[in-house]
């Protein structure tokens, strides 16, 4: 069981917090069984007889008895909350962490949505079965056996009460369980369906708005609201239900002790306080058994949140880096050898038999058309894919046998989507290079043409909001290509990074990394006057390589490239 193997793994280094809830709940739980007891002997010994000195005394030792619980379940229960939070600190680090590590394969094999639901509210829920369980689970058992060998000591007569209570409570609880457990897997599918729905309409907030599908997104959003809202009313119907029909058993059984036991009072059989004590120990088995009810209602959710999280810890991830290599022969130096890639549930492949080489500090410009595999091609390299077949290698090394603080330090990447994060400028540009001075930083954005950080009243201090929304797609693109400069890594990857430039700026960021700049410079570019000025060109058409060579070369032997430029040629002349 996923719930048991998740609770071994994760609460064995707080065994001793564990040992102190049991040990707590135990001794509350006697006290709970003996009070009963107490009671029974001051009104038969002491009020029955008017012995004044009786009661004071048996009603002192209850009062000290009443006191030693209350300190034995909070000591209980900060034993089990700072287990359970514990655990679930330690849980929510390795699925982060795994979450980290995963491909773009990995992360769409669970989606992004369901990611963040599994690391916040399944992890709650496995939290909050362990706090409950600390509270409860120990008690339980001994109250329900507690107060069963306590009642029959008080009187046999009425055991046939406890017993045919006991069978009732069990069926229905029995039945009102075996109802609910296949509703709560139900419920955290539709949570995380309204996860992704919720996800998708704030990341896609201004196509939305462009086409005016507002109505449309929120009558999507009520509908994956309307199926968490049923999923839990299924479950909150079955609740209600519950706890009028346990108080309904639990009145009747009570009122049958007063009955019978009032009869064998009245005959002389029985004492009162024996009657009173009994109907305590019938309130605590039927509580102890209510709460091992609750407790087993409880576990079918906690087991599908564990399962979904340890699903997460424990999967298999597509690139898995167990690289060793620091050093590396040839630094700068990329080489893909008959590469191929297909991406899962694809019919064909995205890549063909890709083969090229570019020397320690040269250019290489990847054109094609759109759907070519230029992006894809970009992936491999900085190993965000794993290639079907073939090898891609960085300074002589295949990238799978490079230790990631050397591949790091070796690539730097500037992405389609030039995200930024939250913080300043600094940070961001830091993200890179961690130990980066000022320096570093203003030679990176002069570089990257980031100009505008210097009129910036506070500088590399100044604020960037989530996802850069407060800069324009083209600073967002020089940020990203000054934070990949401040590494000065060996090798830089440009996947299609000045598409949000303008012509002039796109020529002076060429220039000035022309200038300044050593590194290897492979670039994925839409226009070929991003293109025209690289060492080489290599032409994708179809996930195959149509022609390699200079601009000039290409125009006159290549008739892909050819196109390309004549459309783009025309375009700008129109």
């Amino acid at each position: 069981m996923k719930l048991v193997e998740l609770l071994r793994r994760y609460l064995f280094d707080y065994r001793l917090a564990l040992a102190g809830v049991v040990l707590f709940q135990a001794l509350q739980t006697f006290g709970m069984l003996f009070l009963p007891t107490l009671n029974a002997r001051m009104i038969d010994d002491g009020v029955a007889h008017g012995d004044t000195a009786t009661v004071w005394r048996l009603g002192l030792w209850m009062l000290l008895v009443a006191i030693a619980q209350v300190v034995c379940n909070a000591a209980a229960i900060w034993c089990g909350a700072y287990a359970a939070m514990s655990a679930g600190r330690d849980l929510r680090r390795d699925v982060f962490h795994r979450v980290v590590d995963m491909s773009h394969q990995d992360v769409a094999r669970f989606s992004a949505a369901s990611l963040i639901t599994r690391n916040t509210n399944d992890i709650r829920q496995v939290q909050t079965f362990v706090v409950m369980s600390a509270t409860m689970l120990v008690m339980a058992p001994l109250m329900s056996i507690g107060g069963i060998v306590m009642a029959l000591s008080q009187s046999l007569h009425l055991s046939w009460i406890v017993v045919v209570t006991v069978v009732v409570l069990a069926v229905v609880m029995g039945l009102l369980v075996a109802r609910m457990v296949p509703s709560f897997s139900v419920m955290q599918e539709r949570i995380d369906a309204l996860g992704s729905v919720t996800r998708q309409q704030l990341t896609g907030i201004r196509v939305i708005r462009a086409f005016v599908r507002e109505d449309a997104e929120k009558a999507r959003f009520a509908e994956a609201n309307r199926g968490v809202t049923e999923a839990n009313l299924r479950v909150g119907r079955l609740f209600t239900l519950m706890f009028p029909t346990v108080m309904a058993i639990i009145n009747v059984a009570t009122v049958a002790v007063v009955w019978f036991g009032g009869i064998e009072v009245a005959a002389g059989t029985l004492e009162i306080g024996v009657v009173m004590a009994f109907v305590q120990y019938l309130m605590l088995i039927l509580m102890g058994i209510m709460i091992a009810s609750f407790m087993a209602m409880m576990i079918p959710r906690a087991a599908v949140s564990a399962s979904r999280v340890l699903e997460v810890v424990d999967a298999p991830l597509e690139i898995e880096s167990h690289g060793t290599r620091e050093v590396l022969p040839e630094p700068g130096a990329v080489e893909f050898r008959h590469v191929g890639f297909r991406y899962p549930g694809a019919e064909a492949p995205v890549l063909h038999d890709i083969t090229f080489r570019v020397p320690p500090g040269g250019s290489l410009a990847v054109v094609g058309a759109t759907g070519s595999g230029k992006t894809t091609l970009a992936a491999l390299l900085v190993r965000l894919f794993r290639p079907e077949s073939g090898e891609v290698l960085i300074g002589g090394v295949p990238v799978e046998e490079l230790a990631p603080t050397a591949l790091s330090h070796a690539l730097g990447l500037v992405p389609q989507q030039a995200y930024l994060f939250a913080g300043s400028i600094a940070d961001n540009l830091r993200f890179a290079a961690p130990d980066a001075s000022e320096d570093d930083m203003w030679w990176a954005l002069d570089v990257a043409q980031a100009h505008f950080v210097r009129e910036l009243e506070d500088g590399l201090g100044h604020e960037v909001n989530q996802g850069g929304t407060n800069f324009s797609g083209g600073q967002r693109q020089r940020l990203a290509i000054a934070r990949a400069l401040v590494g000065r890594p060996g090798v830089l990857v440009f996947d299609d990074s000045f598409s949000a430039l303008d012509t002039r700026t796109d020529r002076e960021l060429r220039a000035a990394l022309d200038a300044h700049v050593a590194a290897t410079r492979v670039v994925v570019a839409q226009r070929i006057a991003t293109a025209r000025d690289a060492d080489r060109i290599l032409v994708l058409d179809g996930g195959r390589v149509s022609g390699i060579g200079t601009h000039d070369e290409l125009l006159t032997s290549n008739a892909v490239y050819r196109e390309i430029a004549d459309s783009q040629e025309a375009g700008h002349v129109g």
